[in-house]
């Protein structure tokens, strides 16, 4: 069991590898992935993800939209120093910071799980948000009930203790392990994919990150900000969805100025991973009805292009 992924041993096999280059941002050294040309399109994966979640979506994506996409700070390649609490805001400004490195603003900002989260936060910490953001079931309100009083906490003190994510990584090397979370995922994915989570769970520093997260979310804040998130914003739900149901996405949609729900009927939350050309066309569409139109934006490729 290694505890962290090296470029050098593991890169050339990785999803999107020839798009990969790594930047200092903000103390943290990334691993992010730039394909395509266009208006940039910020693409955020959710806790314990990582790039390769994107490897259908993206390529559809990069066929309009300059596509930038990073392991968020400590999952699979990107290293944090010592220390750093992985909370909202923390991951929003780092996030940010990346972006400034790059010298990039994105035109539209498309999270999964809680990488929908930090695109909101962003948006509103920023001078310059961006024309619109996509959630894909976005994990944007508190756990209800005794999950909010009990996860929280364990997860906090689990975090806090070195060894944990070893133990995890030494159980995970189990396949069972990882099949049984990602059955609660309700969604359906290809071998490949399921041994890329796999990989993922038996690396000791990216299961300490994917902690860290747990241990330091909070979404109160946002919850009680988003009503002055001015720009339009889609929220896309898997029915099938086993970790957020839903019927978060409409509790969301009437909270903000502008929110709209598209429901997909029989996936679930890796939508995007099970059917990457059904949840473009869908952005498209958005894109191409809900977004006013800008000086800098190319021509609209229409959801038939994607």
């Amino acid at each position: 069991m290694r505890k962290a992924l090296d470029w050098r041993r593991d890169g050339a096999t990785w999803p999107g590898h020839a798009n990969s280059r790594f930047v200092r941002a903000g103390g943290i050294d990334w691993h992010v992935q730039v394909s395509g040309a266009g208006p940039v399109a910020l693409l955020l994966h959710g806790t314990g993800a990582s790039t390769h979640s994107w490897r259908g979506l993206a390529p559809l994506l990069a066929a309009r939209f300059t596509v930038i996409a990073p392991d968020l700070p400590g999952h699979a390649f990107t290293r944090v120093p010592d220390g750093l609490a992985l909370s909202l805001p923390a991951m929003a400004r780092s996030v940010t910071a990346l972006m400034a490195e790059l010298g990039q603003r994105p035109d539209i900002v498309i999270g999964h799980s809680a990488g929908a989260a930090v695109a909101m936060q962003m948006a509103l910490d920023g001078a310059t948000p961006p024309r619109g953001i996509v959630s894909l079931n976005g994990a944007l309100r508190p756990l209800e009930g005794f999950a909010s009083r009990f996860f929280p906490p364990v997860a906090r003190l689990l975090a806090l203790l070195p060894i944990v994510p070893n133990m995890f990584a030494w159980r995970a090397r189990d396949p069972a392990v990882v099949d049984d979370l990602l059955r609660q995922t309700g969604s359906h994915i290809g071998d490949e994919d399921r041994a890329r989570y796999h990989r993922l769970a038996t690396t000791p520093s990216h299961v300490g990150a994917a902690l860290s997260m747990m241990a330091n979310w909070e979404v109160r804040g946002l919850e009680a900000a988003m009503a002055r998130l001015a720009l339009p914003v889609l929220l896309v739900a898997g029915t099938e969805d086993g970790m957020v149901p839903a019927s978060e996405a409409v509790i969301v949609a009437r909270k903000l100025a502008h929110g709209e729900v598209a429901k997909l009927k029989g996936l679930g939350h890796l939508a995007h991973e099970e059917q990457p050309e059904r949840v473009a066309a869908v952005i498209a569409a958005w894109i191409d009805r809900a977004l006013p139109a800008s000086p800098d934006v190319t021509p609209s490729l229409g959801a038939a292009a994607l």
